[in-house]
């Protein structure tokens, strides 16, 4: 694990946008008018995700994924200028939040200007034509990180851009060698002293299938040698499992005590419950009480929150990553369907700041047959979450003294009585 990361960041919140998609303009500067919405949900830290141009040779869809970046040191004419950039940099520092950009090094369009002016600092298949290892990322080719150059030019970018940002999201993380982000993050903190640097992680699986090849996957033990945050997603497939009904739900319980063993003492896993790369929550859990209560978990989960903008109103609709595919904020029907998650949001991020402490230890137990999630934290304000997630009326057996107790969550009484708590189909957060 990185020695200086602060356990405070597990009491924050990440909001991610998808400039393209968040606006009908798809611009900084519509973004830019819906900074302060996203500010009122608790929102700590902004991540947007590439903003660099897109290259066109073999392009995904009419735009192409930002994900194949053609040039690191300039702006995606599409989204505005330099200028634009700095000014949605400088409104969301005004409103005291942080901004995070992607970082994606392990590979390059194949127009991009790195290709044209390097093209010895990519990886190049037998045939001796540039290539990359993941046969349907077709639109991208790798780098390869054995020239120390490519390592100079890369952390240099960095440091340009960490003049304007506080922190960097990088793209498929363990496919860079760790050594490359140690280097980046001391050479970093001298312009960024206290950068925030949040690794993708690959999924278990994919990390097995990319090692059994013989190819370079740093595990997620090595990258918390250099990272602060990483994604969750050694137990991602599990949560998945359990949500198609494949796995009970006591089999995610016992995985993510499993990460309270394994990691150093202060990792900090990004707990999500969508981003750009996954289906919607909102198209598994098709209950409006159940997506709160399950929205309302991962906020009690030890670690960073991620809200993926649309993620709010219960959007079921996963924007293209390669076609203009704009939200459709639908506040309205969002109300009506009650799947506006907004006020919740709020309550659980202040709950995360304000009651839920960073050193909290963690623990979680799973009611496989009601469908109940039961975890504890315990630190300075020790506390007890109780989510039934199908969001239905339920029973739960607490190890709590019989009495009456305020729901952190909604703010009304709850009553144990012989060891029960009875609750209306919502998550219940009490202190013990």
């Amino acid at each position: 694990m990185a020695e200086s990361t602060p356990s405070a960041l597990r009491q924050k919140t990440i909001y991610s946008i998808f400039v393209r998609n968040h606006t009908k303009e798809g611009t900084f500067r519509a973004a830019q008018a819906d900074l302060g919405r996203i500010r009122a949900l608790g929102t700590d830290y902004i991540w947007l995700m590439p903003i660099h141009p897109v290259g066109k040779v073999a392009r995904k869809g009419a735009l192409g994924s930002p994900y194949a970046i053609s040039d690191y040191r300039a702006i995606n004419p599409e989204y505005g200028t330099l200028e634009d950039f700095a000014a949605f940099a400088d409104a969301v520092h005004a409103l005291g939040m942080k901004l995070m950009i992607d970082v994606v090094y392990n590979h390059t369009s194949p127009d991009s200007v790195l290709w044209q002016t390097h093209p010895e600092w990519f990886y190049h298949k037998p045939d001796g034509t540039p290539g990359n290892h993941v046969g349907d990322w077709s639109d991208i080719i790798d780098l390869d990180y054995t020239h120390t150059e490519l390592w100079d030019y890369q952390i240099e970018t960095l440091c340009q851009w960490a003049h304007y940002v506080d922190g960097f999201r990088c793209d498929v993380a363990s496919f860079v060698p760790v050594d490359f982000w140690k280097r980046a993050r001391e050479e970093v903190a001298k312009v960024r002293p206290d950068c925030i640097w949040l690794a993708e992680t690959v999924h278990a699986s994919f990390g097995d299938l990319m090692r059994s090849k013989g190819l370079r996957c740093a595990t997620d033990d090595e990258d918390f040698e250099a990272f602060d945050i990483e994604y969750e997603y050694d137990i991602r497939e599990l949560f998945e499992d359990v949500l198609k009904g494949k796995k009970p739900l006591s089999a995610w319980a016992e995985a993510l005590n499993g990460q309270e063993t394994r990691y150093p003492a202060n990792y900090d896993k990004l707990r999500f419950l969508e981003n750009h790369d996954t289906e919607r929550i909102a198209s598994f859990v098709h209950d409006p009480k159940a997506l709160a209560v399950f929205t309302a978990l991962v906020f009690y989960l030890k670690g960073t929150t991620l809200i993926y903008g649309g993620q709010e109103i219960g959007s079921t609709l996963r924007p293209s990553l390669f076609d203009k595919d704009t939200v459709l904020w639908d506040w309205r029907r969002a109300e009506l369907d009650g799947r506006d998650l907004s006020d919740l949001m709020a309550r659980m991020s202040k709950i995360a700041h304000e009651v839920l402490g960073g050193d909290d230890t963690f623990q979680a137990a799973a009611d496989d047959e009601r469908g109940i999630m039961i975890c504890r934290r315990d630190g300075l304000h020790p506390t007890l979450g109780i989510f039934p997630l199908r969001g239905r009326d339920a029973v739960a057996a607490v190890d709590l003294p019989d009495g009456t107790y305020r729901n952190l969550v909604t703010g009304q009484p709850v009553t144990v009585s012989d060891g029960t708590v009875s609750l209306p189909g919502c998550a219940c957060i009490i202190e013990r």
